[in-house]
């Protein structure tokens, strides 16, 4: 019995063989090609996650693999990805030990379909756009892509700030969200999902001295009530 075959076993997502579904059934849960249900909540997380910091892989039998990566310290963000992926398709996710992080992969054939903006090189490298059903998922689900991405390349940081006020030097503390990604077209998807949301963002370019480093954009919440508003759609990454 395959490793595969073990983990459908025990996770109890295996179909049974009395169910009597032919290869073209059991692929009826795509909702691309196949007009499947969609949970449009689960999926802009996911595609928030997929976005900063996951891409997909095919397998020689021609299966893909989609790949999250979580570093060790949110085990609940492992538990979360996890969840999102069989709310989108009913197929069983599993871990890979990598230094300093978690793989969490997934297996179908259909990973592509959700994900088309999948392709070979970096993605920075390469346009990143929305196919307009995804611009409809994420219209009626703006906070929970905002959710994804900064869980995938986001914090909450609380910023000390150091002033001169009427010859007095001054010092406080205010909390900050901070997004940063190499890829513009990822970021003004982030951007416009705040903007949905009538969340205030900054946008700041970095350029590094290092001739193979790609310049890294950062996106920055900083006002209170937005800040307060991000809190209330984020939580904590733990």
């Amino acid at each position: 019995m395959s490793i595969g075959a073990v983990r459908h076993w025990r996770t109890g997502r295996r179909r049974s063989p009395e169910a009597g579904h032919s290869l073209a059934e059991r692929t009826t849960y795509c909702p691309v090609c196949a007009n499947g249900p969609l949970d449009g909540e689960a999926y802009a997380y996911l595609l928030g996650l997929y976005l900063g910091d996951g891409h997909i892989s095919k397998s020689r039998r021609g299966v893909y693999f989609l790949s999250i990566y979580c570093a060790n310290e949110y085990p609940t963000l492992m538990k979360m990805c996890a969840d999102a992926m069989g709310a989108v398709f009913p197929v069983s996710s599993f871990q890979v030990a990598r230094p300093g992080c978690v793989e969490i992969k997934s297996a179908s054939k259909h990973w592509p379909c959700v994900f088309p903006q999948h392709g070979p090189g970096m993605k920075h490298s390469r346009r990143i756009v929305l196919a307009g059903w995804q611009e409809d998922v994420v219209t009626r689900h703006p906070g929970a892509l905002v959710r994804g991405l900064i869980h995938s390349d986001g914090c909450r940081f609380t910023n000390p700030v150091r002033r001169r006020v009427a010859g007095e030097w001054k010092h406080y503390t205010y909390p900050r969200y901070m997004f940063s990604n190499t890829s513009a077209d990822i970021i003004a998807i982030l951007g416009h999902a705040l903007d949905r949301l009538g969340i205030a963002w900054r946008l700041r370019w970095r350029t590094h001295t290092h001739p193979n480093h790609q310049p890294t954009g950062t996106l920055s919440v900083a006002r209170r009530e937005s800040v307060t508003r991000l809190d209330a759609l984020v939580g904590p990454k733990r």
